[in-house]
């Protein structure tokens, strides 16, 4: 049990660690949203990444001559969705400001300025974020390569099982938080809104840089 158990944060760990579009894509959110609402995109990474854990334990056999098929589609697909992701995510920092408008004055008194909409959601980051992990080519490769290691006995029962996929999913999602922590963070210390254009022009600008990337293999 303890040996399934180590398994997964290592292998959770090594899914979510390497520095791709993942990692920028959450620093980015957090920067912009907070670390309440990036979050969100946090838990729909560590999600996807504990299905694969699942995959790769009670069906590795029969997916892993699938993976090969599939990664190339994958890959552009990923890389139409970066291109879009990077696109939103600057668009606020080339969008012309708009002028204050004064509060409505109301039987003589100044009404409270409502306040702005979030932009987005928690429910919503999940599902991006998630969708996106799902076909990021470098989660696909490290799925295949899970499935052909020894990070789990073959002859592992369903408990230890059980116990790898939790540990990879928490290892994972401890990683995600840590990056949308680390955006919010950044996003408070650029406060005002040229902070929040310099925040999503380089969010926006590393996230299509790593489109590229992949495009170009």
């Amino acid at each position: 049990m303890l040996d399934a158990l180590l398994a997964g944060i290592v292998a959770g760990y090594a899914i979510a660690i390497p520095v791709g579009a993942i990692a920028a894509l959450l620093i980015t959110l957090g920067a912009q949203h907070g670390a309440r609402i990036a979050a969100g995109g946090a838990f729909g990474a560590a999600t996807v990444d504990g299905l694969y854990a699942t995959i790769a334990v009670t069906a590795g056999a029969v997916i892993a001559p699938l993976i090969a098929l599939v990664e190339e589609p994958l890959r552009w697909i990923s890389v139409v969705v970066l291109v879009v992701l990077g696109v939103v995510i600057a668009l606020p920092a080339v969008r012309p400001r708009r002028a204050p408008i004064a509060p409505a004055s109301m039987e003589g008194t100044d009404a409270p300025p409502s306040p702005s909409p979030p932009t987005t959601t928690f429910r919503r980051l999940f599902l991006t974020v998630g969708a996106l992990t799902l076909v990021n080519p470098v989660t696909v490769i490290y799925f295949a390569a899970l499935i052909g290691s020894s990070t789990l006995a073959v002859d592992a029962g369903v408990a230890e099982r059980i116990v790898f996929v939790v540990a990879a999913f928490a290892a994972s999602l401890s990683w995600q938080l840590l990056l949308t922590t680390a955006g919010s963070l950044v996003g408070r210390a650029l406060t005002g809104p040229t902070g929040a254009r310099i925040t999503a022009l380089v969010g926006g600008a590393l996230v299509i840089a790593l489109a590229v990337n992949a495009a170009l293999g």
